[in-house]
């Protein structure tokens, strides 16, 4: 039977790799940035309008550099979410209900109580539909601002931290599947579901080959990108049905790799060092003025304080509210004083609240504030974040 070492080292490589993530991903952010506000600027957001594709008999498919970026790219970064959701749910941390009630309710009341500070400020004017820009947590740059703490940070906060952003993906995928969906193509929708089905009868005749369910996710995300939906969900909906289960060689029966083990090993590396950090450089840029009174304005107030204010609060107060309710104490050594920590550290919300910011009907100045509320947000709490993990933990 393997040690508890053995059994740990899977989590401990994937938090190392989205830990060193986090950090390729803050000097993405500051490039492009800098890019943004220097005399390339200008060049910089014309690059990312170039319009890239094929033509065929006088017709033209194709999309601009950033549409590649944002519904081609983050396609393959929602497949590693989905594939992580789904690990989760069947062999990890989310597969006891016992053990990850708190974790999950935590993301429950992390992601409510932003999108309702965001609603008070803007309920009823042209920022409305940002709602849910504030409801997300970037697990590789929380992750990564964890790893500037060091090793006094417990392997259950990590193991908290990892179990709560992964619930805080999927909810994030729900609101953009059900309310991020403009209007739908029959004909689209009608090939995404034959391609599911595929997928699905594949599954369960125990199609083991990575090949097969490529090729058909290619094809699922050409009908959902026709569909309306964003087509980053088909990412999600192909991690549902890539088999867990491990098989055994003809030949001497010893076991082989899960194929959604073997495909997330695959491609999280490009996903982590890559295709994150290449959204950031597309997305992060913006410029910066002056004029601080876009600070106060209400979608960047909205976001700002939902991050900052919100995703402590409710994630604090829903994990107290289920922990006395359900009569158990916090999982491992961890302290009350570090889930006040993570709260606060999970108001950096980058990468998933960047691509909500861009999915929302928000006028020039409602992506501009949202931009550097998300921004500002993410820098504040990181940095309270540290400092809070720094002073709850102890050296070990």
């Amino acid at each position: 039977m393997p040690g508890p070492t053995r059994l740990l080292e899977p989590l401990r490589a994937f938090l190392r790799q989205e830990a060193a993530s986090g950090l390729l991903l803050m000097l993405a952010a500051v490039a492009a940035l800098t890019i943004a506000n220097s005399p390339l600027g200008d060049d910089w957001e014309a690059l990312w309008h170039t319009s890239l594709g094929v033509t065929l008999d006088g017709r033209t498919w194709g999309m601009s550099l950033g549409h590649w970026v944002n519904d081609g790219l983050m396609a393959i970064f929602f497949l590693v979410v989905g594939l992580e959701i789904k690990r989760e749910l069947v062999l990890g941390e989310l597969r006891e209900p016992r053990t990850a009630m708190l974790p999950m309710g935590a993301a429950v009341g992390g992601a409510v109580v932003p999108a309702a500070i965001f609603l008070a400020l803007n309920a009823g004017g042209p920022g409305q539909s940002g709602w849910g820009v504030p409801m997300a947590t970037d697990i590789a740059f929380a992750l990564g601002v964890l790893a500037l703490v060091g090793s006094r940070v417990p392997t259950s906060v990590k193991v908290f931290l990892t179990t709560l952003a992964i619930m805080d993906d999927l909810l994030a995928v729900l609101v953009i599947a059900v309310f991020y969906t403009g209007t739908i193509e029959l004909l689209g929708v009608a090939e995404a579901v034959i391609c599911l089905v595929l997928l699905v009868i594949a599954n369960r005749a125990g199609v083991r080959s990575l090949l097969v369910y490529g090729v058909l996710g290619v094809a699922l995300w050409v009908g959902v990108l026709v569909s309306g939906v964003h087509a980053t969900i088909a990412g999600v909906l192909l991690a549902a049905t890539i088999p867990t289960m491990v098989g055994q060689r003809p030949a001497d029966g010893r076991p082989t790799r899960s194929p959604l083990i073997s495909l997330e090993h695959r491609l999280h590396p490009w996903s982590a060092f890559v295709i994150v950090p290449v959204f950031a450089l597309a997305n992060a840029g913006v410029p910066l003025t002056g004029d601080l009174a876009i600070l106060v304005e209400p979608v960047t107030l909205g976001i700002l304080l939902g991050l900052v204010v919100g995703k402590p609060i409710g994630i604090v107060g829903t994990t107290w509210i289920l922990a006395r309710l359900a009569g158990r104490g916090l999982p491992g050594d961890m302290t009350w004083a570090q889930v006040g920590a993570l709260g606060v550290l999970a108001g950096i919300g980058f990468t998933m609240s960047l691509f909500i910011a861009e999915l929302a009907t928000l006028d020039e100045a409602g992506h501009r504030g949202a931009k550097i509320g998300i921004l500002a947000a993410s820098v504040v709490a990181g940095i309270l974040g540290w400092a809070a993990m720094r002073m709850t933990t102890r050296r070990t």
